[in-house]
């Protein structure tokens, strides 16, 4: 049953592969929404521990290294730094970014283990798993590839088919094949341990069903999972990388990356505090459940995307639930997919919006990122990014609505009331109105937040904006001036009210946003219990001249990030294109018939009315010649004249526009099918014969 009134949090997001960069899909799957609900937690205040850090370990980093020419540890240094400088960037507030690869992570993984092994938790069996006969290696989940069962993807990995979603596992792949050699791989005996879910299903469907309130798609996807009935699932691996297996006799193998990756959790909490305290005394308030009834309860939240629900809903808790010393999480608010202009986001086809470019393309728009993926998070079912829907969020909502309420509250203080907070006065309906919204939005706020419905709490501090918009219109300060000065003062104070408001409010969406305008106003020390006052403000205090919040975002800055997709996109094709294959075999005597020579171009000019063709004068020793050649679209006239080409001089004549062309210049044709001059490595003379 959920924890009702708990008190601290430990709130995780997912650890995220440092295989390579962030980028939105992450976002707004898991890191985004945590940081929200972590801000919001402190600013009622709530004690938090938020956690996170890098999965160093498993086949993803060793694929990337053999991509990359690095070692895994090289591969993971390099994107441990991009990945925590670029949160740090963005304002995702961790009060710790870990690493799988510090020993604390390594000691707890094993410690963990060796309990379970020690208690007979698991089941040692040999089996038969996929080898690679060629790289004499056995085949993780990820070194296999092969034709998905359910979708026909053709590339479907051992472990899931990232085109329709399914959970695999490489005997139900069709027509498998080796990533390392290509080769297709054959079953070999060997041995591991293995948890024994279908043996713990009762505690899990006990645990699952406890719970819910959970969103639909986290509890629908666990109850498919108890449906089809839990089976062992092996908490080892044959691989080199990665944390060694503390039992005797166990070279070559390491710890299944889902048995010690949510265990960083826990170890990148006591890592917290090692670098706090100097020791990780005290770790476990946050895990573990209270010895009595004054330490209070601990709440556990995970924040994941929709591919990792079932190993943080099911896998993980019945590790804890063997161990028996751990409390399991009290909710798992699970994000769907957001996809990228019509297209699902692919690290591999560099179809993404990266956050590192991102920050260094567009720089302090963090809260125009923060807001739009919120805005559009993929809550309960998929959602898309675009980049014009990006730029109209930013210019119609937080330039139009958000923006333009508190420029205009801050420039009418300092333009009727000497730049500081104005004396309210006798108040009326429209005013006492607006203070009762104000005063109700806090709690409505809230309710979403507590209930990990941010797109909701995200409308609602909108609302609060539209709200100061519509109370400065509806009260015309700026016409009020002229007859009632007194009346001005209290317009404006209410408006500043509604700031300061908003201010706090907004804070765990648009951090920066609101440290600018707490800062404009001179509020500090507040938090969610004083948002809705109508007296946060006191009279008297100045109000700073500030700059505009948010600035419009021109097509052309959104034009070259559709272009830079497209680019992307465009490549990919190029990469994904093969040699064409060699055409059928010929014998020495047809190549002979060919006189091939060395030319120069001394003349080229556009033929009228083609698009294609250019007249060229070439000189091939003996004599000069004319060729129309279909390469205009490639070459500007002038680019040509002076080019030692190749020339078919014996090829039949053949006319083309009105005109006679002799004899064929030879092109090599590049994979985006641009055309290149075939041409000698050095300066030979013209004539000279091709052999």
């Amino acid at each position: 049953m959920p924890i009702s009134n708990p008190e601290r949090y430990t709130v995780t997001a997912a650890l995220i592969y440092a295989n390579g960069p962030i980028h939105i899909g992450h976002l707004a799957g898991c890191y985004v929404p945590a940081d929200i609900y972590v801000r919001y937690l402190r600013s009622s205040g709530k004690e938090v521990a938020f956690i996170s850090g890098t999965d160093e370990h498993g086949v993803p980093i060793t694929i990337r290294a053999k991509k990359e020419g690095l070692t895994p540890q090289q591969v993971v240094d390099k994107y441990y730094e991009q990945i925590d400088a670029s949160f740090k960037s963005l304002g995702i507030s961790f009060d710790v970014y870990s690493r799988t690869s510090k020993p604390v992570h390594h000691e707890t993984s094993r410690e963990i283990f060796r309990d379970l092994y020690d208690k007979k938790v698991f089941i040692e069996e040999t089996t038969e798993q996929y080898y690679d006969e060629t790289a004499q290696q056995f085949l993780a989940d990820r070194y296999i590839v092969g034709t998905c069962p359910v979708c026909a993807n053709p590339n479907a990995y051992g472990d899931q088919c990232e085109r329709c979603g399914s959970t695999l596992s490489p005997l139900e792949l069709k027509d498998p094949r080796s990533t390392l050699s290509g080769a297709k791989p054959v079953l070999k005996a060997t041995k591991n341990w293995y948890l024994p879910l279908d043996k713990m299903q009762p505690d899990i469907e006990a645990y699952v069903n406890g719970h819910s309130e959970w969103k639909t798609n986290v509890f629908g996807q666990c109850q498919s999972w108890l449906k089809d009935g839990l089976k062992p699932r092996a908490m080892t691996r044959d691989l080199d990388w990665g944390i060694k297996v503390p039992v005797e006799d166990t070279e070559g193998k390491v710890l299944y990356v889902w048995f010690e990756a949510p265990i960083g959790y826990i170890s990148a909490t006591k890592d917290w505090l090692i670098q706090k305290n100097g020791t990780d005394e005290g770790w476990q308030k946050w895990w573990q459940p209270a010895k009595d009834a004054s330490q209070g309860e601990t709440k556990l939240v995970h924040f994941i995307g929709k591919d990792n629900i079932v190993f943080h809903c099911i896998i993980f808790p019945a590790m804890l639930m063997a161990e028996g010393n751990y409390i399991l999480a009290d909710n798992v608010p699970a994000n769907e997919f957001m996809n990228l202009e019509g297209d699902k986001i692919s690290t591999s086809r560099n179809w993404a919006v990266w956050l590192h470019e991102y920050l260094e393309e567009l720089p302090d728009k963090q809260d125009v990122l923060r807001y739009v993926l919120t805005a559009n998070a993929p809550e309960t079912k998929d959602s898309e990014f675009t980049w014009k829907d990006f730029q109209t969020r930013n210019n119609s909502e937080l330039v139009g609505i958000y923006g333009n309420f508190i420029n205009r509250a801050v420039v009418l203080t300092q333009k009727f009331c000497e730049g500081k907070v104005p004396q309210r006065g006798e108040l009326q309906d429209i005013d006492r109105a607006a203070l009762d919204e104000l005063a109700a939005f806090p709690a409505r706020i809230a309710e979403s937040m507590e209930n990990y419905r941010f797109r909701e709490a995200l409308s609602l501090i909108m609302d609060l904006a539209r709200t100061g918009n519509k109370y400065l219109a509806d009260t015309q300060p700026w016409h009020a001036i002229k007859t009632d000065p007194e009346r001005v003062n209290t317009i404006l104070n209410i408006a500043l009210q509604i700031s300061a408001t908003l201010s706090i409010v907004s804070e765990p969406v648009l951090p920066f946003t609101s440290a600018k305008i707490q800062e404009q106003l001179g509020l500090s020390g507040k938090n969610w219990q004083d948002a809705g006052k109508a007296d946060l403000l006191a009279a008297g205090s100045p109000v700073l001249e500030g700059k505009l919040l948010f600035e419009k975002i021109e097509d052309s800055v959104i034009e070259k990030q559709v272009q830079k997709l497209h680019d992307a996109k465009r490549q990919n094709e190029l990469e994904g294109k093969t040699v064409l294959p060699v055409k059928p075999e010929i014998q020495y005597d047809d190549f002979a018939k060919m006189d091939i020579r060395v030319a120069t171009i001394l003349e080229a000019e556009n033929v009228p009315k083609s698009k294609k063709l250019l007249k060229l004068r070439i000189d091939i020793g003996s004599e000069q010649r004319t060729v129309l050649s279909g390469i205009s679209e490639h070459f500007k006239a002038e680019e040509v004249i002076g080019q030692k080409v190749l020339y078919l001089a014996n090829l039949a004549p053949r006319k083309m526009m009105g005109m006679e062309s002799h004899g064929m210049i030879l092109m090599a044709e590049d994979r985006d099918g641009s055309l290149a001059f075939v041409q000698p490595g050095k300066d030979v003379w013209n004539g000279g014969t091709v052999n």
